[in-house]
């Protein structure tokens, strides 16, 4: 199910979201291990509950850390290389906070179809591309999963687990390049503006009651 450089790419962003969360610690050596778990099991859940998706939608997606090409709006914009936003954003939003925000979106994915399974249900040719709707289902399935895992978290008493999870799932509906709030925004903004209410909600829950 997960690649050889899928499962790079998770692991790179754990250890960078563990470090960053771990930064405004007191006990840096008591927290960034807790962090290390917590951030794992939650990339894990998102990864696996947008594959389980991609699979039933006839498609493939593959991990990426979030990446960007362009500076600007004209043709020639671009970088000579791909910028590591995934990189440096939690780093510098952690930094010009003065460690009081932690940004947590560092992921995205890419989404081919599956042809020949295609083919099998549909017809030739009838499936040969995917759409931004079915994108944006797949982006929206891995946010249900970060909320589901915070409630479950929540009730089995890891709160700092949920707190974590909601915030993960907050940051990723930031419509913002090819991140999963965007995937959502453009496929389908009904089911963007439905998830949005939800992820806030359960972010002011989080602010307020964890």
């Amino acid at each position: 199910m997960l690649n050889k450089k899928e499962l790079g790419t998770i692991l790179i962003s754990v250890i960078i979201l563990g470090f960053v969360i771990s930064l405004s610690a007191e006990n840096f050596n008591d927290v960034i291990l807790n962090a290390l778990l917590s951030i794992a099991i939650i990339i894990f859940i998102n990864v696996i509950f947008k594959k389980v998706s991609a699979f039933y939608l006839d498609t493939e997606i593959e991990i990426n850390l979030w990446e960007g090409t362009r500076y600007g709006i004209k043709p020639g914009a671009k970088f000579r290389r791909p910028f590591q936003w995934g990189i440096i954003v939690p780093i510098v939003v952690k930094i010009i906070t003065l460690g009081y925000l932690n940004w947590f979106a560092i992921m995205t994915f890419e989404t081919k179809g599956k042809t020949h399974r295609a083919a099998r249900r549909h017809g030739i040719y009838s499936f040969s591309e995917v759409t931004e709707a079915q994108m944006g289902y797949i982006a929206a399935i891995g946010i249900v999963g970060s909320l589901l895992g915070a409630f479950v978290g929540y009730l089995l008493g890891f709160e700092t687990f949920a707190k974590l999870s909601v915030t993960y799932a907050f940051f990723n509906m930031i419509p913002l390049s090819t991140l999963d709030g965007n995937k959502v925004f453009f496929g389908n903004l009904t089911l963007w503006a439905f998830l949005a209410a939800a992820v806030s909600l359960a972010a002011l829950v989080a602010i307020l009651a964890i």
